[in-house]
């Protein structure tokens, strides 16, 4: 007859076998007593190569310290400690066992340590189960990932890569409100291709297109990451040179001006040429408004425009005229 005790042990390895979680029993010391099917199936190794051999030298990729100060608790506190894969996306790399075509390279993991008390009431061993969440972690990176494209399409307009009008106006409206309280000096500019009307009409709207995006990239190459440049509407585009004075500005524009001038686009069998004008508006108070102070800036385009385009003005906040002008 077969006794309890082997149709126990018996039942306890086919239980061990059959469950689709990783389960590890260590003592404090992360010595292996237990090691399931599923950690062999994962690890391509069997119970009897890891029984008695300490964790961390089989497995070079767990950070020791991190994980023996992780289990503290549940030797000390008799408490399950829990680790989610968005902390630590796996404690063992195992390959993913998704089709080919997954974008997975590894298994992503949750796990869970809990403690195993003696008679005695002593916790001397831990429980470490280990569950494979790819398929959940994978679903969740796809809708943070098409979260993230949705939210740059928002912000970015598809023909420049600038940003659009209305992320703009919102970043421009959060700068102003920091120039008012820190009392920091910026400046607004305002850009517009001459005669972008004649392109359009001449080469059609194509070769007005690559006009736009030729200018958008002399903006990006000119401008430091830390200031603000966006498409406004059309033809005309909007920065703000953040820490920047008018004077500094001026050197930044008049470079944008010079580089725009000089470009030569090729359409069509066509060497496209243009121009643009430029107005500037260093940040005072007391200006009541973001648009207010933008305003000033357009005003000064206007009057690059008037005097003949081609050139940058920087709008005079005490006599409301223009006090610098440059043109090539």
């Amino acid at each position: 007859m077969i006794s309890d005790e082997l149709i126990s042990m018996h039942w306890q390895q086919d239980l061990l076998s059959s469950v689709e979680v990783g389960i590890v029993v260590m003592d404090k010391d992360f010595t292996i007593e237990v090691w399931n099917q599923f950690m062999e199936n994962h690890a391509g190794l069997r119970p009897s190569q890891v029984s008695g051999k300490k964790l961390f030298s089989l497995f070079d990729e767990i950070d020791e310290q991190w994980l023996r100060s992780k289990a503290e608790p549940v030797f000390n506190l008799k408490t399950p400690v829990f680790i989610i894969w968005e902390q630590r996306p796996y404690l063992f790399r195992f390959s993913t066992s998704r089709p080919i075509t997954s974008d997975a390279l590894y298994m992503f993991q949750n796990v869970t340590m809990f403690p195993l008390s003696s008679p005695d009431g002593t916790v001397n061993k831990l429980c470490m189960l280990v569950y494979d969440v790819t398929d959940q972690a994978l679903s969740k990176l796809r809708v943070e990932r098409l979260n993230d494209e949705l939210q740059h399409m928002s912000r970015v307009d598809g023909l420049t890569g600038l940003f659009n009008r209305r992320y703009w106006q919102e970043r421009f409206d959060s700068l102003f409100k920091l120039s008012q309280r820190r009392e920091t000096v910026s400046t607004a500019c305002m850009l517009d291709i001459d005669h972008f009307k004649k392109i359009n009409d001449t080469y059609g709207h194509q070769a007005g297109d690559l006009v736009i995006k030729t200018l958008a990239r002399v903006i990006q190459k000119s401008i430091r990451e830390t200031d603000l440049a966006g498409r406004y509407g059309g033809e005309e585009f909007a920065v703000i040179l953040v820490d920047s004075t008018a004077s500094n500005a001026l050197k930044v524009t008049e470079r944008i001006r010079r580089l725009a001038e000089a470009m030569v686009i090729d359409h069509e069998g066509h060497q496209i040429r243009f121009t643009v004008s430029i107005g500037l508006s260093e940040f005072r108070k007391p200006v009541n408004s973001s648009m207010a102070w933008l305003e000033e800036a357009d005003q000064a385009l206007y009057m690059s425009k008037n005097s003949g385009r081609n050139r940058v003005s920087v709008w005079h906040h005490e006599n409301e005229k223009q006090i610098g002008q440059l043109q090539g």
